[in-house]
């Protein structure tokens, strides 16, 4: 495929324009500006549903060196990515690597943005850029080329959870116990880090009625936008707290956990979107290194007196995981499966296994 420049431009709410060069799909679009910290796992982080609707800032200086790998599949999911497509709305890098180099690379990660029709802007200083939300917070912004243009669009205003979930449930068989995955956007790696413990799987769609279906527990998924908006969700979960079935909540899972016990979430500044992020459990003074992608968070002072905040995050004291003081239902802020990022969190999952056996 041949590189040639061209020149983009990302124009943020408040006015600010950065120029640079256009990679991957020429294609105008609106979103909400987010960055990312991480080194590596662009191709996982590009396919994760949590950030559907919007335009990721990744501040690692070098991108696309290593390519993007090809579409293995393993237990019926791809094997290096986390959903079937390209989630984000649109890229931001500093510098484009159009040479890459690595074992199981297939293509280079601009002709894999043109196969999903996704824009990126590089050469684009990301520092001044990740200071500016940094210090204003979160902006909606949009990816425009030469005197074209397009409105600002926000699209927590969707459900985008309806966007990103499944349509039919799809069951995964590994073993004798069967858990509920609810599919808010799940990471393809949630679910192959319950096949890898021998449990059975079945995913369903955000709407669907899971409480008709039979199972050993069930899990809450990741997922994008604000979980204010998936209310069918918070009622069916509220209803199968009163069942006393282990229930676990990942990131967007968590909040909406919260949301059905009776707590309250709000919109982060920014949000955490990262693999370094300092998760403290309470009481033990224990600090996780964890990986996150989320906007919103728990509002620990409104949980009700029979649940405890699990962990909170040393950097700005945000709510980072719940705790039922008696019954089985928990969830985390961060992701425990980790694609890219630290696993040292994946006891998570047999802490919810030992629930299911007692």
């Amino acid at each position: 495929m041949e590189f040639k420049k061209q020149k983009a431009k990302l124009v943020l709410e408040d006015g600010s324009i950065f120029h640079g060069y256009s990679f991957g799909s020429k294609k105008t679009v609106s979103g909400e500006v987010v960055f990312n910290t991480g080194m590596v796992g662009y191709p996982e982080s590009l396919t994760d549903p949590s950030y559907r609707g919007q335009i990721l800032v990744l501040t690692y200086p070098l991108i696309g060196n290593y390519g993007v790998p090809g579409n293995e599949k393993e237990d019926n999911l791809l094997k290096y990515f986390e959903s079937n497509r390209i989630q984000v709305q649109g890229l931001i890098i500093t510098d484009y690597s159009e040479t890459y180099s690595h074992w199981n690379a297939k293509k280079s990660l601009s002709e894999w943005m043109v196969e999903h029709n996704i824009p990126g802007i590089y050469d684009v200083d990301t520092r001044e850029l990740t200071k500016k939300l940094r210090e204003k917070g979160t902006m909606l912004g949009k990816i425009v080329y030469d005197k074209e243009n397009i409105n600002f669009e926000d699209p927590n205003k969707r459900n985008l959870v309806a966007e990103v979930s499944i349509k039919k449930p799809i069951i995964y068989k590994k073993g004798r116990k069967k858990i509920i995955v609810i599919d808010c956007g799940v990471k393809n790696n949630i679910i192959k880090a319950f096949l890898r413990r021998n449990i059975s799987v079945i995913r369903c769609p955000w709407d669907y009625n899971f409480l008709e279906e039979k199972a050993d527990g069930i899990v809450i998924s990741n997922g994008p936008g604000d979980p204010k908006m998936c209310q069918d969700i918070i009622k069916n979960v509220r209803k199968a707290l009163s069942k006393n079935i282990p229930v676990l909540g990942i990131c967007l899972g968590s909040q909406i956990l919260a949301l059905a016990a009776g707590a309250n979430t709000y919109k982060l500044k920014y949000g955490h979107r990262s693999q370094n992020q300092p998760c403290v459990e309470v009481g033990t003074k224990r600090c996780y290194i964890a990986s996150q992608n989320h906007g919103y968070a728990v509002d620990s002072d409104t949980l009700p007196e029979d649940w405890r905040e699990w962990f909170y995050n040393n950097n700005d004291g945000t709510n980072e995981g719940i705790l039922h003081i008696s019954k089985p239902f928990f969830g985390a802020q961060f992701h425990p499966e980790a694609s890219p990022g630290p696993d040292d969190t994946e006891f998570l999952f047999d802490m919810f296994l030992r629930a299911m056996k007692s």
